[in-house]
C-alpha cells in the first residue's frame, strides 16, 4: 500500500531536479505524477530507441512538448538532436484491422468533404526517406524496418492521406482506422498522415496538412 506514495516521492524528486534543464514544474507536476503512477514514462533508453515514449506521450497528451523534460525523455529519445521542432518528430502506429480496399476507394476522393489530400511517391523514394531520416527526424512508436520491394513492384507507388486539420494523437489513430489505413503517422505539430496498404514503411517524413502548419 506504500507503493503509490513511494512513486509520488520519486515523481516529485524527478520534477524538481529536472526543473533546471527545462521542466516547467508548475505546468507539468500533476500530469507527470499521473503518468509515473501509471508507470508509463519509465524505461531504459537504448541509443535512439525509446520503448516507453509512445505510451508516455499518450499519457502526457497536449503537454508532451512542455513536459517531456520532466521525465527525461526529450533528450534521451534522440540524443543527437534533442530539440527537434514538432514537425520533425512523429509517432508511427500499426492498425490491427485495416481495410485496404476502403482506403484505396477513399483516397481516390482527394477532395471528399475537404477533409484530406492525398500524395503518392514511388516506393523507392519512401524507403529512401525512411533510411535518411535518422538524423533529421525522431520516429517514435513500435515502427518496424521496411522490407525491400520485389523487382516486379519496383515501379509501384506509396499513397498517403493527410487530414487538413490538426488532430490529437488519439484523433489521428481513430481517423486513420476509419479510412482503413494499415498504418498512421502523427506529427507532434498535430498533422495526421494515414499510410496506404502499398507503402512499405511509414510514408512521408514531413507533414503536409493544409490547415495544420508549425
Amino acid at each position: 500500500m506504500f507503493r503509490p506514495i513511494v512513486l509520488l516521492v520519486v515523481v516529485v524528486t524527478c520534477v524538481a531536479t529536472s526543473n533546471a534543464i527545462g521542466c516547467n514544474k508548475a505546468l507539468c507536476a500533476s500530469d507527470v505524477s499521473k503518468c509515473f503512477l501509471q508507470e508509463l514514462c519509465q524505461c531504459r533508453v537504448n541509443g535512439t530507441r525509446c520503448p516507453c515514449c509512445e505510451e508516455c506521450q499518450l499519457c502526457l497528451g497536449a503537454v508532451w512538448d512542455q513536459c517531456c523534460h520532466c521525465v527525461g525523455l526529450c533528450k534521451a529519445a534522440h540524443p543527437s538532436s534533442p530539440f527537434l521542432p514538432a514537425s520533425s518528430r512523429s509517432s508511427a502506429h500499426d492498425h490491427p484491422s485495416p481495410s485496404p480496399s476502403l482506403f484505396s476507394a477513399l483516397a481516390s476522393l482527394s477532395d471528399f468533404q475537404a477533409a484530406w489530400t492525398v500524395q503518392s511517391v514511388p516506393l523507392s523514394q519512401e524507403l529512401d526517406h525512411h533510411s535518411s531520416q535518422q538524423q533529421t527526424h525522431m520516429l517514435l512508436g513500435a515502427n518496424r524496418d521496411p522490407v525491400a520491394p520485389p523487382p516486379t513492384n519496383a515501379s509501384a507507388e506509396c499513397s498517403v492521406l493527410f487530414f487538413h486539420d490538426c488532430l490529437s494523437l488519439r484523433g489521428c489513430l481513430r481517423g486513420c482506422e476509419s479510412v482503413g489505413a494499415p498504418r498512421s503517422r502523427w506529427f507532434h505539430s498535430g498533422c495526421c498522415q494515414c499510410i496506404g496498404p502499398d507503402c512499405l514503411a511509414y510514408g512521408l517524413p514531413s507533414p503536409a496538412c493544409k490547415n495544420c502548419q508549425d
